[in-house]
Formats: C-alpha cells, sequence, structure tokens
C-alpha cells in the first residue's frame, strides 16, 4: 500500500481556551499529571511508594465534560430528526456504514460569500464548474468557508456562509453521504438565521441544511480547520467517528492525505 506524501489535519483541537462555541456548551477539560496521580498508582500496590517510581510519577489522565457536537464531530441522521422521509428511524453514530468514511473528497471554496450567505444548488455546480470536476457518488464534499479564518474568536460562530436545503439535497441526490464544513454549523450562523427570522416569520428558513436530511439521511463534520491548505480535489478524507452508542454525533479525528 503505498502510502501518501502529505497529509493534513483538518481537526479542531478540544481545549478550555479557545473559543469556538457559546458559553452553554464549552467543553471543560482537567487536567490531572502524572505527579499527582502517583499516590493513587501506590494504593493499588500495597508497600509502594511515589518515590520508587520513575520520577515519581504515576499515570496523567484527563477528566472531560463535553456533547458530542463539542469540536470537529460527524453528525449522525439521528441529530437532525428521529425518523426519515418515510417514517423509519434515523440511524445514530455508532450504526453508520463506516465506508463512508474513507473517500476521495472534493473542496468546495465559499470564502467570498458573506457571513449568513445560504449557498444554493447554482452555487455548488458554478463551484464544481470553476474548479473542473465532476462530483461523484460517495465522494466527501467539503465547505471552505470565512469562518475558518475567525476560529479562536469570538466571531467564529456568526461567521461563514452555510449550506440550504435545496444545496443539501442536491449532493444527496448524486450519491454525496458525507460532507464538512468548518463553520460552527452547516446551516448558515444562528445569530444570521435568527435576523432573517425575525424579518419573515418563515420556519423553513430554521436549520434547512440539517433538515435537508430527513429526505436523503446523510453525515456532516462541522468545526472542521485548514481547509485553505487543501487542493480543490485528488485528496482522499479519513474521518471516522467515535463510536458512541445510540448517539446524534461523535468526535472526529478528520484528515486529508494527498501527494
Amino acid at each position: 500500500m503505498k502510502l501518501p506524501s502529505r497529509i493534513v489535519d483538518i481537526t479542531q483541537p478540544l481545549d478550555n481556551d479557545t473559543v469556538v462555541d457559546p458559553p452553554f456548551m464549552r467543553p471543560s477539560i482537567r487536567y490531572v499529571t502524572g505527579k499527582e496521580n502517583a499516590a493513587l498508582m501506590c494504593e493499588l500496590f500495597p508497600g509502594l511508594k511515589p518515590e520508587d517510581l520513575p520520577g515519581g510519577e504515576g499515570w496523567a489522565i484527563e477528566h472531560i465534560s463535553l456533547t458530542t457536537h463539542n469540536g470537529t464531530h460527524m453528525d449522525a441522521p439521528y441529530h437532525y430528526n428521529s425518523k426519515d422521509a418515510h417514517g423509519n428511524p434515523m440511524t445514530t453514530i455508532d450504526q453508520m456504514p463506516l465506508d463512508w468514511y474513507f473517500r476521495p473528497g472534493v473542496k468546495l471554496d465559499f470564502r467570498h460569500f458573506d457571513d449568513g450567505y445560504v449557498a444554493t444548488a447554482a452555487d455548488v455546480e458554478a463551484e464544481l464548474k470553476r474548479i473542473g470536476y465532476e462530483l461523484q457518488p460517495l465522494d466527501i464534499v467539503l465547505v471552505n468557508t470565512r469562518a475558518g479564518e475567525m476560529y479562536g474568536t469570538d466571531s467564529y460562530i456568526h461567521s461563514g456562509c452555510g449550506v440550504g436545503g435545496e444545496a443539501t439535497r442536491w449532493l444527496t441526490e448524486r450519491g454525496v453521504r458525507v460532507t464538512g464544513i468548518d463553520g460552527w454549523s452547516w446551516d448558515a450562523p444562528f445569530s444570521k438565521t435568527l435576523e432573517r427570522w425575525m424579518a419573515t416569520k418563515d420556519p423553513r428558513i430554521i436549520w434547512e441544511g440539517h433538515y435537508a436530511g430527513i429526505t436523503t439521511p446523510y453525515c456532516h463534520m462541522e468545526k472542521l480547520r485548514h481547509l485553505e491548505d487543501l487542493p480543490p480535489f485528488g485528496f482522499t478524507v479519513a474521518c471516522f467517528p467515535c463510536k458512541i452508542k445510540a448517539a446524534s454525533g461523535g468526535w472526529t479525528r478528520a484528515v486529508a492525505m494527498f501527494d
């Protein structure tokens, strides 16, 4: 098996300090050092003393409190509804076919769209034409938005365009089953959608990219990074989510590989 010459990490790290979520859902990580845990290790072995251990250290561990949608993660169909358009139960993250998550990738550069813009099927078609790529079933489609530039700032959750219901259905109708975006959500930022909601009170604009999956279930990644470092196509994406029973999503270490 020939290994790729370049692997780009397109995953956000989980940490206590970088602002990528609203206050009500930020992760909390408590770090416990090997020095702090030396006594605990000694309790398991009567007569053992911390000074008997190399450097006086036991094991380092971390206690983490977070949701399945913190950091770079994969949304399962169950996240956006419990049943599909035919009344069938939506699949959870532990039930998804693994072959969806190791596929050729294609990048749509939507960094020129304003914050809150809702990308359409015509936008997707135009970008594919610009880069000269014909979409294939099970391609992993990554959307590079302005949000990537705002990573770690208070503006991040308000930045970038989203992908609308029409565009999402256009992708799934062509066999796409995994997508990803460097913004906080596959949809337009909630703050921008709120402005439209106050003006229109049209419920069809709410979470429309997510709810499009009720028709044809699909998965998407949110909070990706470094998409600007990828070519338009010619790379492979590996993005296996953590296997959490009956969960709506799972944390994902996503990478792009190419020569």
